[in-house]
């Protein structure tokens, strides 16, 4: 066998040369890599091909480390550097610590993402010796059972964690990474943000917080603790750290002041190391009430009536982060009673509702959102919620839902409201079918709302007229206060067009009319496009004539 570069052929070059395997058991551990993707070394120990030992010495042989094997009586020393719970998660044995330097031993030398998380949070420089894992975990047993359980303590690091967010803040007061993790969750749960953006750009960490739908730059982490402080927030979501190849998702609890904050977690490999967003969902933060989204009156009032349909289909469109899914929620708060069984599929759950059941889409095991419709309907629902149509499947069980005694709310990727019928069609929805189901369809966008420090400025009258206000409109822009964090912006309003489908839209659908077409006629009928109800909250002083040309268009 030729010596190849990547360390899974170099292993197995090493057990060759020692004897413990064969080349056919090479051509079959490499076969069934090809179709599992497991790591090479646990292939060759469940098939019973090497022992832990072999493994053992062929990877001290490899990397030129010493092997250590605890003699029989042996006590090792009670190291209390690193929580009891990390020791087993990472298969870690603490032997020895001294003047700056921490032995360890581990069954892993591949992972140097493991060894920067110990020696920041050691504050010691990592000699490495090499073991079988069901030694490290007896030894790890013998010597700290009888010590209270970290985990119980100070070292959460599962889906639940903490009770307080002070309580973060104290954890590991050493641990320079835990202490700079604590503080990136504490800023972002302080400025009220939605995301916070932990990325490495060639030679440079880059921190970001999405306020109010926009991203700003805060302080780094150095350099020298971006991977400690990935490493430390993947351990936190009860994520692999030793994983640094594909993406992964996973979810952090805490709880701050007595409410409950749930942070999702999506990790993503990139050209200069893994990528981290995590998603911020607080229940208190979210307003889950028509009246108070921002919605005119004539829009309110027909939503209310709409919502309280037997059947049909009703669409919210927008793109990512426009409100869709608050707003399908808050029309459901409407309706919600004993008298009404209502059904959501959603991908992901983001806030439970008390009285409406919850599907959340899970596509390892085959749960998505046409498989999870399909059992919905077999429990009979009168409103059945899906989280979004992405495919064919989805927007066909959808609409035979509305067409057989059943309300749909979904929402869909268009630009305005006439752009939903197009979208169907593109999905080779039949047109006779989408012109009977849909209802109605609510396009929004979330616009930041001026903070009270706005100041006043003034334009010509005929760009004021251009823009669809009149003469005498006052006009202000953002100023900036510690407030709002000198954004000038607090806070998001929606606007929207609201589209209901009369016979005569119905007509337009099967005739394949352009949406443009389409939305010319919703406009003789009294329905007033994104850019209007935007004006008029320019006008009101709600939100800046810059805020409304960033999210819509004045044609």
């Amino acid at each position: 066998m030729t010596k190849l570069q990547d360390e899974t052929n170099k292993i197995l070059e090493v057990l060759l040369e020692i004897g413990k395997i064969t080349k056919d058991d090479v051509e079959k551990v490499m076969h069934l890599h090809k179709e599992t993707h497991e790591k090479i070394d646990r292939i060759l120990l469940n098939l019973g091909i090497i022992s832990e030992e072999d493994l053992r010495d062929a990877l001290g042989k490899l990397f030129k480390l010493n092997i250590w094997q605890k003699k029989k009586g042996e006590r090792l020393p009670i190291i209390n550097c690193l929580p009891k719970s990390f020791l087993h998660s990472n298969k870690v044995l603490p032997l020895k610590q001294k003047d700056g330097y921490i032995d360890i031993e581990l069954i892993d030398p591949y992972d140097e993402s493991l060894l920067e998380v110990i020696e920041s949070t050691t504050k010691n420089r990592v000699n490495v010796f090499i073991g079988c894992e069901k030694d490290i975990i007896t030894s790890i047993n013998e010597t700290y059972d009888n010590i209270a359980d970290e985990d119980k303590t100070t070292y959460k690091t599962g889906l639940e964690v903490a009770d307080d967010i002070e309580k973060l803040k104290d954890l590991a007061l050493d641990a320079p990474v835990i202490r700079l993790v604590n503080n990136i969750l504490n800023k972002a749960l302080e400025i009220g943000a939605s995301d916070i953006h932990i990325e490495m750009f060639e030679n440079q960490p880059i921190l970001r917080y999405r306020m109010d739908g926009v991203l700003r730059d805060y302080p780094p982490p150095a350099i020298d603790l971006y991977f400690a402080t990935i490493n430390r927030i993947k351990i936190m979501s009860n994520l692999n750290i030793a994983e640094k190849r594909l993406p992964q998702d996973g979810r952090i609890r805490l709880k701050v002041g007595g409410k409950e904050i749930d942070l999702r977690v999506s990790v993503i490999p990139m050209l200069y190391g893994e990528g981290i967003v995590i998603r911020i969902l607080d229940k208190s933060n979210v307003t889950l009430d028509l009246f108070k989204l921002g919605f005119e009156d004539d829009v309110l009032v027909n939503l209310k009536k709409l919502v309280r349909k037997p059947e049909g289909m009703i669409l919210v469109t927008g793109p990512t982060g426009s409100g869709k899914t608050t707003t399908l929620y808050a029309a459901l708060k409407e309706i919600i009673s004993p008298s009404t069984k209502i059904i959501t599929v959603e991908d992901p759950v983001e806030y439970s509702l008390e009285g409406v059941n919850q599907i959340q889409v899970n596509s390892k095991i085959g749960l998505n959102f046409a498989s999870g419709l399909r059992s919905i309907l077999r429990h009979d629902p009168d409103v059945i919620l899906v989280g979004e149509i992405r495919d064919k499947d989805t927007a066909s069980i959808s609409i035979q839902s509305s067409l057989t005694g059943h309300l749909v709310l979904s929402t869909l990727h268009t630009n305005d409201s006439a752009a939903a019928f197009n979208r169907l069609l593109d999905m080779e929805m039949e047109d006779y079918l989408i012109s009977t189901c849909v209802i109605a369809v609510l396009a929004q966008r979330l616009v930041r709302k001026l903070c009270s420090c706005k100041k006043r400025y003034d334009l010509s009258k005929d760009i004021k007229i251009k823009m669809g206000l009149t003469g005498n409109d006052k006009l202000y822009k953002p100023h900036g206060c510690d407030e709002c964090s000198q954004t000038g912006y607090k806070g998001r309003v929606a606007i929207s067009e609201l589209l209901v489908v009369n016979d005569r839209i119905r007509k337009m659908i099967i005739s394949h009319e352009p949406s443009r077409v389409i939305q010319q006629e919703a406009v003789k009928n009294g329905m007033k496009i994104l850019w209007q109800d935007g004006i008029k909250k320019v006008a009101a002083g709600v939100t800046s004539l810059n805020e409304l040309e960033r999210v819509t268009d004045i044609e």
